[in-house]
């Protein structure tokens, strides 16, 4: 059975372990948790765990990241890996970067920092949900 992955990606440490957290404690074992500070090496782990016949399922991407916006690597990572769940994680977005995903991206779920373990939970899995009635 092939190995899924769920990815983070946020410029701030703290936020990436809190996210690692609160995600193994909601699906303990079931997907692979990984992280990146940025939108380049959100890219490059996406493409590794894929070289690696890893599913990256969902990515949960901060908006406000030094180089790259969210919104901008959302668009990038959704033309390459189109079946991958988007969600923004951030407390900037502006309106038009939100669009600009649900547009490009297809953005799956924005959620306001601070955030709630529950919606978190709840974002990840109707994206989970979303994934299975395509398949």
């Amino acid at each position: 059975m092939k190995k899924k992955a769920i990815v983070c990606v946020d410029d701030e440490s703290i936020i990436l372990d809190s996210l690692g957290e609160q995600i193994k404690n909601i699906f303990g074992d079931e997907y692979l948790y990984e992280a990146a500070e940025n939108a380049e090496e959100g890219l490059e782990v996406i493409e590794e765990l894929t070289e690696e016949e890893v599913d990256v399922l969902v990515i949960v991407s901060d908006w406000l990241m030094p180089g790259k916006k969210g919104d901008e690597f959302l668009i990038e990572v959704h033309k390459k890996f189109p079946k991958i769940v988007k969600v923004m994680l951030t407390g900037q977005a502006d309106e038009a970067a939100i669009n600009n995903a649900i547009k490009n991206a297809e953005l799956h779920a924005y959620i306001s920092k601070p955030w709630s373990a529950e919606d978190l939970e709840k974002v990840i899995k109707t994206g989970l949900s979303k994934i299975e009635n395509q398949e």
